[in-house]
């Protein structure tokens, strides 16, 4: 691959953050630069032709010239060698443009999608916050109906509920895994059909090697018979190389055209690669906090034992109160204090689900600037297929005019 193709739009990057209890968010998605424009004149040389090849193109080339020169102007051979410039790369041109047809089909098609990894993480999103305890208020005081009368207790309440959403969070994972998946065949079908465009962007390239041989050959031709054979310099002028000129600027546009398609699929590529990422720290960053919760919930399995000494000490008799109310304050001071040291802060909690909220504000923010890069790419190489349109057309009625005229051995790469 040459420089040209090496130097691609960067990857979008990923920093993670130092802890999944960071204030910060995780991570910063940053999706690739839009495909850049290829013009047609700078197509040329992007993909390498050995210097074998180009020997043989080169003895392929000098027969047809000379063919092209012994033979007389007004002849029907003379007619019959530049109507086979007319096809010239006719096959390779279609070829690589239909390829490009079928590339230029993704992104739309991603960006048309409305199910998927995006929606399983909106619903993660959806679920996490459900669950988050910051919303919930101060969970370690009791329920109250109607505000006044003290019923059940938030901190239960608050683990039941993550416990009846366990089944729905794991079956989000699933389907997220499931996403992950099938972004990573895509990526796999996308080497292969790189591969594929690779193959015919070379054709292309040796036609393109033929055609400008072909105009130097003929020029210098032309410039020799100036003083002998004035007649056929023009002829060859305004006829051979006429054509050859043009086929060169419908090979050159072509190739433009299918070097933009193979970098649109490479964009495509990183896209899938950054949103297997995602996918994977917001899994991890979800499990991260159903272990944080679970472990909550085993340091507050004392909560039984304050609630029933509150309830024991809500009963006492004025009385004993009056006499051991030194005693209790030193013992109910001793219990919560032990109370509050064995059980993990909820401020950790609610930090582990705000790192939720910042990885799935990041996707969220990644699709949105991926969609403008994705749709301008589209458009740039949508209007480089409306041009290579004209040129496929004429190359094709040219070929139905031309049935009866047999074909030189120049116009097929192989031997």
């Amino acid at each position: 691959m040459t420089e040209e193709l090496k130097s691609q739009p960067a990857p979008a990057t990923a920093r993670q953050a130092p802890t999944a209890t960071a204030t910060e968010p995780a991570f910063d998605l940053t999706p690739p630069d839009p495909v850049p424009h290829v013009a047609p004149e700078k197509a040329s040389g992007l993909v390498p032709v050995s210097e074998e090849n180009k020997s043989k193109l080169q003895a392929k080339v000098d027969g047809f010239v000379e063919d092209l020169v012994a033979s007389d102007a007004n002849s029907p051979e003379f007619g019959k060698k530049v109507d086979q410039l007319t096809n010239m790369g006719r096959k390779e041109i279609a070829a690589a443009a239909g390829m490009s047809n079928r590339f230029l089909d993704r992104p739309v098609r991603a960006m048309d999608k409305d199910e998927g990894v995006g929606t399983d993480l909106a619903e993660l999103r959806r679920v996490v916050e459900d669950l988050d305890p910051g919303k919930r208020g101060k969970l370690t005081g009791p329920r109250k109906i109607l505000g006044i009368i003290p019923f059940g207790n938030k901190l239960t309440n608050y683990f039941r509920s993550y416990q009846s959403a366990q089944t729905h969070i794991q079956s989000i994972l699933s389907n997220l895994a499931n996403g992950k998946d099938e972004l990573l065949m895509d990526n796999a079908a996308i080497d292969v059909e790189r591969q594929k465009l690779w193959e015919a962007m070379g054709n292309l390239e040796q036609m393109i090697h033929i055609s400008k041989t072909l105009d130097t050959k003929l020029e210098e031709k032309a410039a020799e018979l100036d003083a002998t054979d004035p007649a056929k310099a023009k002829a060859i002028r305004e006829t051979a190389l006429f054509y050859v000129r043009q086929r060169t600027q419908d090979l050159l546009t072509q190739m433009a055209v299918s070097v933009q398609g193979y970098l649109a699929l490479d964009l495509v590529k990183k896209n899938n690669v950054e949103l297997v990422k995602g996918v994977d720290r917001a899994s991890t960053t979800t499990v991260g906090a159903l272990r944080t919760a679970v472990t909550v919930a085993e340091a507050m399995t004392n909560q039984r034992l304050v609630l029933g000494q509150i309830t024991a000490l809500n009963t006492t008799t004025a009385g004993i109160i009056d006499s051991t109310s030194t005693m209790l304050r030193d013992q109910t001071g001793k219990i919560h204090e032990q109370a509050a040291a064995s059980t993990i802060p909820l401020e950790t909690l609610q930090r582990a689900f705000q790192n939720i909220y910042d990885t799935m504000d990041e996707v969220d923010q990644f699709k949105l600037r991926a969609l403008d890069s994705m749709k301008q790419t589209v458009n740039v190489l949508s209007d480089e297929m409306e041009k290579s349109k004209g040129y496929i057309a004429r190359a094709e009625g040219q070929a139905q005019a031309q049935k009866q005229v047999s074909e030189s051995n120049l116009l097929s790469i192989e031997d």
